[in-house]
């Protein structure tokens, strides 16, 4: 790893001009990271260093994904396995609060928070949430005592060298289909991304790598070239969705815990995505009341294969197309891809 952080180029004019008018959560414009490309937000211009050179700890606990692919639920289970199924504190404390998001900070524009700030004016606790989670995620971590628990949406090539520092991490990846619909209602729901457009429009700047932390094929190969490191656990969304209790159990026995299966029945129960839709600390309440995010629509239906709900015979084809065509020459198989939904 380079103690010198990525370079970055800026998006070309004409793509900016069209896309501010798209995502208005967005003001300035966007970049593109490392040789890969990454695209952020124009704060990683600012903050970006941060997040690069931020110090892991060997204690440290981390959740890795491409956005929407199942990242809250791993949380969840990582932190009740890691803390011997306190479901007490899991029901009573948010977990963005036991479960830090490293980089949100990047997609709170300074324009929109004064917004967010204006609309909660008169409520203290409102207007602390809002300032809190427009300041930079590297900052809250670094005063956070040991263990830490770390969520982050980073490709391996942009965070701070963490195989090399012991922790342990775990990565979910999900099939991109289902991805990309999710991706789509979330970039509408949230005021920092603010998406104006349909879903044909969405899917075309997903495949040609225009939305935050694209692009998805090489963040998803950077996790996958190094899923036999002994401090990695490589998961599929899909693996969870389908056999949860066993899900749990490979998820315990890579954190070096073990459990009666009665406690994994328990797990399983509080994970279910029922469940998981009515827990306050689990759903972005806290954003919701601020107007951060609409109501319902951070834990979702939680489906795999709903995908078909939104794409078109025509949008399908060319998804098969694109994934077929990166998928050439690696050994990445998705499980459950053909499967039906309930």
């Amino acid at each position: 790893m380079s103690s010198e952080p990525p370079s970055y180029e800026f998006l070309d004019k004409k793509k900016t001009s069209e896309m501010l008018k798209m995502f208005h959560g967005e003001r300035t414009g966007w970049v593109r990271v490392g040789e890969k490309k990454y695209f952020f937000p124009y704060k990683y211009t600012e903050q970006g260093a941060g997040f690069y050179k931020f110090k892991a700890r060997p204690s440290d606990t981390w959740v890795l994904s491409y956005p929407r692919s199942g990242t809250t639920w791993t949380q969840e289970l990582v932190w009740l396995l890691s803390n011997n199924l306190d479901f007490d504190t899991a029901n009573e404390k948010y977990l963005a609060e036991r479960f830090p998001f490293l980089e949100f900070s990047m997609f709170n524009h300074p324009e929109v928070t004064k917004e967010l700030l204006k609309i909660n004016e008169g409520d203290p606790e409102k207007v602390k949430l809002c300032l809190e989670v427009a300041k930079p995620g590297f900052e809250v971590l670094e005063a956070l005592p040991s263990p830490r628990f770390i969520k982050s949406h980073f490709p391996f090539s942009l965070l701070p060298g963490i195989l090399d520092a012991d922790c342990k991490i775990i990565y979910v990846a999900r099939n991109p289909k289902d991805v990309a619909v999710s991706w789509y209602h979330l970039n509408r729901a949230f005021v920092t991304q603010g998406y104006q457009g349909d879903f044909p429009q969405f899917w075309e700047y997903f495949k040609n790598d225009l939305t935050p932390w694209s692009p998805y094929w090489k963040h998803l190969k950077e996790a996958w070239s190094h899923r036999h490191h002994p401090n990695m656990l490589f998961i599929f969304y899909e693996e969870m969705y389908n056999d949860l209790p066993n899900a749990v159990l490979k998820v315990a026995n890579f954190l070096g815990k073990s459990y009666s299966s009665e406690q994994i029945a328990r797990l399983a129960d509080h994970l279910n995505i029922k469940n998981f839709q009515k827990n306050k600390c689990i759903n972005s309440s806290e954003l919701v009341e601020c107007k951060i995010v609409e109501k319902d629509s951070f834990v979702r239906k939680g489906q795999s294969g709903r995908w078909k709900d939104t794409f078109t015979p025509e949008l399908e084809a060319d998804a098969d197309k694109w994934i077929e065509e990166n998928l050439k020459d690696t050994d990445i198989e998705f499980p459950y891809l053909n499967n039906n939904y309930q």
